[in-house]
């Protein structure tokens, strides 16, 4: 028994069919949910007793927290958030990381069980509906994936705005976007781990049979996702803190246009037929633009600090350039937010409010000053358009985040007292 793709009818796994996702921050494709496993009946022979009802106990409490999960969590209605991104997707965590070192005791004490069990899981942005496959690194694999999964839902919660007793109206926390950076740099180590340590303890002919959702690439691409969102998160707190300089924004912006880049390059082709691919791939894009935006805006500020017309026509072309990628975001945000299932943009923040105010504003004082200033010594009323040069180069910065360690936890020393 190897890999297999079929359909069941387990209620509340499936999410494909959501006409809409509610407001949507941070993307992810749904919820991958595991399909029940009786390890007693399918272990019983091989395994001692308790250690198959702990293993039972623990997944069948997972299937059923995951399921709750994906039936609710992207739903049309505005989720409370509390500081952690909410209780029920915290407990989720929690039954993940307490199944996750009994399952590795089925990887490392009991080798010769390695193809006994079939581990089934419904999928998100592969054509297949489910995978199953007899190898518990799968299970591990899907395991991790959920995990990131969970804190990127955990960190959408806390981005979504919420109402205070202070009568200045709805907004997301200063605190809420600090605690999200640390959820994406979680979610990140979770899919690091899962592509160096477990991947590879899967057979090459067996990790081809992965479904997309756990493909090498979309692993990559996602925890890329969550270091670029982290970088997001980090420019819109620089930008309210008046001490940040504009250097230290500019390089923020150049860092996220990096890292968005290596996200576009590293996606693999998900199927566009179903509506999680396609709209995966639409929120790259805008992403990728709008952190092209803030980049070039920021860039354009610094080179407005220069004295010389060079470096002016250089700042009025950066800045050009700026606004033109804004409108290109606006555009791909619609084109995101409409492809199914629909979602809704909640009011902007951070960075995306700051550059839809700011970046429009200073392009048309800037390029006004800077035609005002050519005619007059120039004794001549030539178009800016017809002086400007194309956009300068961006300066390259190396990323500063990167995923948060994260190692596999030791077997559950139930294994060991059990055997004995």
């Amino acid at each position: 028994m190897g890999c297999g793709a079929s359909k069941w009818g387990d209620p509340g796994v499936r999410q494909r069919s959501l006409s809409s996702v509610g407001e949507v921050v941070v993307f992810l494709p749904g919820l991958r949910v595991p399909r029940n496993i009786d390890f007693s009946r399918t272990l019983g022979d091989h395994l001692d007793k308790s250690i198959a009802e702990r293993l039972t106990a623990l997944r069948a409490r997972v299937v059923l927290m995951a399921a709750q999960e994906s039936a609710t969590a992207l739903k049309p209605r505005r989720r409370v958030a509390t500081r952690h991104g909410g209780s029920s997707t915290a407990n989720l965590l929690q039954a993940l990381e307490e199944y996750l070192p009994v399952l590795l005791g089925l990887v490392k004490e009991g080798t010769q069980l390695r193809n006994k069990v079939q581990f089934v899981w419904a999928n998100q942005e592969d054509v297949a509906e489910e995978t199953s496959m007899a190898d518990p690194w799968y299970e591990v694999l899907s395991v991790l994936h959920l995990m990131a999964m969970v804190c990127f839902l955990q960190a959408n919660t806390l981005l979504l705005p919420r109402s205070y007793a202070d009568g200045h109206g709805p907004r997301v926390s200063e605190e809420s976007r600090q605690a999200t950076v640390d959820l994406f740099l979680k979610a990140a180590g979770y899919l690091d781990c899962s592509i160096h340590h477990v991947l590879t303890q899967i057979p090459p002919e067996r990790r081809r049979e992965l479904p997309v959702d756990l493909a090498e690439d979309n692993l990559k691409a996602l925890s890329l996702q969550g270091l670029s969102q982290g970088v997001d998160m980090q420019l819109g707190l620089a930008i309210d803190n008046p001490k940040a300089t504009l250097a230290v924004k500019r390089r923020l912006a150049c860092e996220m246009i990096k890292c968005w880049k290596q996200v576009k390059d590293t996606i693999p082709e998900l199927p566009l037929s179903d509506g999680w691919g396609k709209k995966h791939a639409l929120f790259v894009k805008w992403k990728y633009v709008e952190a092209k935006a803030a980049a070039y805006y920021f860039h354009g500020l610094i080179l407005d600090e220069g004295e010389t017309e060079k470096a002016q026509e250089m700042a009025i072309a950066a800045l050009q350039a700026s606004e033109e990628f804004l409108n290109e975001s606006k555009r791909a945000s619609e084109a995101f937010h409409a492809a199914p299932p629909a979602s809704r943009r909640p009011a902007p923040f951070g960075t995306t409010k700051y550059l839809l105010e700011m970046i429009s504003k200073d392009v048309q004082s800037k390029v006004q000053s800077y035609q005002d200033l050519y005619t007059q010594q120039r004794g001549s009323n030539i178009g800016v358009s017809k002086i400007i040069a194309t956009p300068p180069q961006l300066p390259d910065f190396p990323l500063a985040l990167s995923p948060e360690d994260y190692e596999l936890p030791q077997s559950d020393p139930f294994w060991k007292e059990a055997n004995q």
